[in-house]
């Protein structure tokens, strides 16, 4: 299987969740519920290859495991939360083929597998029961992944913070104004954002 960068080839796994967001609208970070499962999981960054699935159904995310290139995050939209839609072994074999992570507006199970084999999955929890595998649909189309609108080749970066979609079309507008960012923040001292917070602060109380 070929490697897949980001549309771009740019390190946006470089910079935190919380960078880009201050380059980002609302509507495009991830509902807060959705979040990793597993403590001292690495921040991923990646194309997006995006998955529809039918409510208590997990047919198209086995079937993305294999279609889905390596560089990849899959993001998946559940239909609702009463039934696993992976687990242990899934994981393990989308590990293995090279995909960089899940993120699941739904749940998942064997996370103690998962966390074994340090494989990255964002979700809104867990059940021990797994959905069923009868409808088949198209694979990476649009989708709504935990209020998101995410679109093939959008790219996603997720971490402890929180999980920011960045679309295709704003890729380096994007990444150019966070490098910028994040280096002056990086130069600026304590003091210097001390004495620029409280001339803020105290402007806007007048």
């Amino acid at each position: 299987m070929s490697k897949t960068t980001s549309p771009s080839d740019l390190p946006f796994a470089n910079y935190a969740t919380t960078e880009y967001a201050d380059e980002l609208p609302r509507q495009q970070l991830i509902d807060y519920h959705i979040k990793p499962l597993w403590q001292g999981m690495p921040r991923i960054a990646g194309t997006a290859y995006t998955v529809q699935l039918t409510a208590g159904d997990n047919l198209m995310l086995h079937a993305a495991i294999y279609k889905a290139p390596a560089g990849a995050i899959l993001v998946v939209d559940a239909g609702d939360d009463s039934y696993a839609v992976a687990g242990g072994n899934v994981c393990s074999i989308a590990q293995k083929r090279g995909i960089a992570g899940m993120i699941i507006d739904g749940v998942v199970r064997d996370i103690d597998e998962i966390r074994a084999v340090k494989f990255p999955i964002y979700a809104r929890g867990c059940v021990a029961k797994p959905g069923i595998k009868e409808f088949i649909a198209p694979l990476n189309q649009p989708i709504c992944c935990g209020s998101v609108t995410v679109n093939p080749n959008d790219v996603v970066v997720a971490d402890e913070e929180g999980i920011a979609i960045i679309p295709h079309a704003q890729l380096e507008k994007t990444f150019n104004a966070t490098k910028r960012r994040t280096e002056h923040d990086t130069e600026t001292t304590l003091d210097d954002w001390e004495r620029a917070h409280y001339t803020k602060v105290m402007k806007l109380l007048v």
